[in-house]
């Protein structure tokens, strides 16, 4: 199995959360005017946590391989959003993973300060710690095996720069109900030591999609483009298909990885700002 497997479900999260209440007198010009250097939110709020069950398909067998955690907490200066991915005991035989991802947030504009990568899969481990100057367009970051060992540098960017988690909340807060099906919106993120550009695809909207043991939504369909590398293959794309309410949560993802396949489901949810429940079959 190969390393950065939880990493890889955090990638799909990448441009998967992009959706917002639909809005009917937007246009498809609106796409190019988003500014995700200040999108402020309106989606989530302070204690919302969402549990998703992972998957992953080894020789066209589907194994239940463990859990990811999102959480929300305000403070009075900024949000913390945290994802914890742990494997379930029964299949820490195989590969154990405990991964935490941790990011600081601007209140007014999303965008983080603070981001921090504990990853612990198998024998591998990996500590990153970044720190945003987005006024002067400057990263500082650190990485090593693990926190008390670690190397640090700093590195220009160009504009206002995204992790992985920063992003996920932000997208939830773009307006994907306008969008035409193929249009595409840029996302510009800092990961492993380098600025990446991500497009993310509208493939259809309003689509009814069915999930397992929970029931049906109405989702927009989107697929977000990857960086080829040990994980993804050149051309691979992820499917997601978030709720199409006022929310805009992520119920499934579906995606290739260079062994395999992995499959995130929505499991539970709690202090949403809107109400939400899915149709049962």
């Amino acid at each position: 199995m190969p390393k950065f497997i939880w990493i890889s479900l955090f990638l799909v999260w990448l441009g998967g959360k992009m959706t917002q209440r639909p809005a009917e007198s937007a246009t498809p010009a609106d796409t190019a005017r988003i500014d995700l250097c200040e999108v402020g939110n309106s989606v989530f709020q302070d204690g919302e946590t969402i549990i998703y069950k992972l998957y992953y398909n080894w020789n066209f067998i589907w194994l239940a391989a463990g859990e990811v955690e999102f959480k929300v907490k305000e403070y009075p200066t900024y949000l913390k959003v945290s994802a914890r991915g742990k494997t379930y005991p029964s299949y820490e035989w195989f590969f154990k993973v405990d991964d935490y991802f941790e990011a600081h947030l601007d209140k007014e504009t999303l965008l983080p300060t603070l981001s921090i990568r504990d990853v612990h899969e198998g024998s591998y481990t990996r500590y990153d710690k970044v720190i945003l100057d987005q006024k002067s367009h400057q990263v500082v970051y650190s990485w090593g095996p693990d926190k008390l060992d670690t190397k640090t540098s700093q590195k220009a960017v160009d504009g206002c720069m995204h992790d992985i988690l920063s992003v996920i909340y932000t997208l939830r807060n773009v307006n994907v109900g306008s969008w035409q099906t193929n249009q595409q919106l840029p996302v510009n993120i800092f990961l492993d030591k380098e600025s990446w550009q991500v497009a993310v695809t509208m493939v259809e909207k309003y689509e009814e999609k069915r999930v397992k043991g929970q029931g049906k939504a109405e989702t927009h369909h989107l697929s977000p483009q990857l960086v080829s590398g040990s994980v993804f293959k050149e051309g691979d794309r992820m499917e997601i298909w978030v709720s199409a309410d006022a929310n805009h949560i992520p119920l499934l993802i579906e995606s290739p990885v260079s062994v395999g396949s992995i499959k995130a489901v929505i499991k539970s949810w709690s202090n949403l700002k809107y109400p939400f429940e899915l149709d049962k079959p």
